[in-house]
C-alpha cells in the first residue's frame, strides 16, 4: 500500500548526491511510495544545454547562456510516474539524456548566472508542490542552497568503483572493465566541475548521510523512508 505524506503540513524532502549515487532512481520511487510529487533540478539544466547546442550557442559564452536561461520555455512534470521535461512543444525527456548533452551540461551547470535562475526556478516548483502536500526534489545543492528549510534533507553518496558500475550498468547495460572505462570521464569530469560550484560530498550539518555503495535499490529507498520517518513532523504512514 502506497504510503501518504499528506498531514497538518506538507514535505519537502531534498536529496543531494554525486553522479551513480543513486539519487534519481531512489528520489523517484520515495516520491512514488510517499505520494509526492518528484523534481529531477539536473534535468533542467540538461534541458539548457540542449536548447543551446539547438541553437548553436557558444556553451563558453557565459552571457549568452545566462539570457538564454532566463528565456529558457521549460516545463517540468513533477509526476515521479511520467517526469517529462519540454522546452517550448518539444518533449525532450529522452533528448537531454544523450551523450552529447551529457558531456556539455557542466559547462550550462557551472554558469553563476544560469544557477541563479534555476535555483529560483527549483523554488517555486517546490512552492507549488507543497500546495499539494509536497515534494521530493533531488539534485547538488538542494540541501543546503535551495531548499535548506526543507523537513528532511539527505545526501546519498556512494564509492567511485560503485557509482562507475551503476552508470555503466544504466548506459551500457553492463559492468564490465570496458563498459566502466566508458563512463569514467562523463561521470568523474562532471563530478569534478559541478563540484566547484556545488558541494555533494559530504552531507552538511542537519544533514543525513547515506551510504548506498553495498545496498541494494531497494535498501536504497527503504533507507530513506527511514530517514523521512524519523521526522515526526512529516507525519508519514503507511
Amino acid at each position: 500500500m502506497q504510503s501518504s505524506a499528506r498531514g497538518p503540513r506538507p514535505l519537502t524532502v531534498a536529496i543531494d548526491g554525486p553522479s551513480g549515487s543513486g539519487k534519481s532512481s531512489v528520489s523517484r520511487a520515495v516520491a512514488r511510495r510517499l505520494g509526492l510529487a518528484y523534481l529531477d533540478t539536473g534535468a533542467m539544466y540538461r534541458a539548457l544545454a540542449w536548447w543551446c547546442l539547438r541553437a548553436e550557442v557558444d556553451l563558453a559564452d557565459v552571457e549568452e547562456v545566462a539570457r538564454r536561461s532566463r528565456i529558457l520555455p521549460l516545463r517540468m512534470s513533477t509526476d515521479p510516474d511520467h517526469p517529462q521535461v519540454h522546452v517550448g512543444e518539444d518533449d525532450v525527456t529522452a533528448e537531454i539524456r544523450t551523450t552529447g548533452v551529457s558531456t556539455v551540461v557542466s559547462q550550462v551547470a557551472t554558469n553563476l548566472a544560469v544557477r541563479a535562475d534555476m535555483r529560483q526556478r527549483q523554488r517555486d516548483l517546490i512552492a507549488a508542490a507543497r500546495d499539494e502536500g509536497g515534494i521530493v526534489v533531488e539534485g547538488r545543492d538542494i540541501t543546503t542552497v535551495v531548499a535548506p528549510d526543507a523537513e528532511v534533507r539527505i545526501l546519498l553518496s556512494a564509492s567511485e568503483e560503485a557509482r562507475l558500475a551503476r552508470r555503466a550498468r544504466e548506459l551500457y547495460a553492463a559492468d564490465d572493465e570496458t563498459a566502466v572505462a566508458a563512463t569514467r570521464d562523463q561521470v568523474l569530469r562532471r563530478d569534478r566541475d559541478d563540484a566547484t560550484v556545488s558541494a555533494f560530498f559530504d552531507p552538511a550539518d542537519g544533514v543525513v548521510g547515506i551510504d548506498t555503495s553495498s545496498l541494494t535499490f531497494e535498501e536504497s529507498v527503504a533507507a530513506v523512508l527511514a530517514a523521512v520517518d524519523l521526522d515526526p513532523g512529516s507525519r508519514v504512514h503507511t
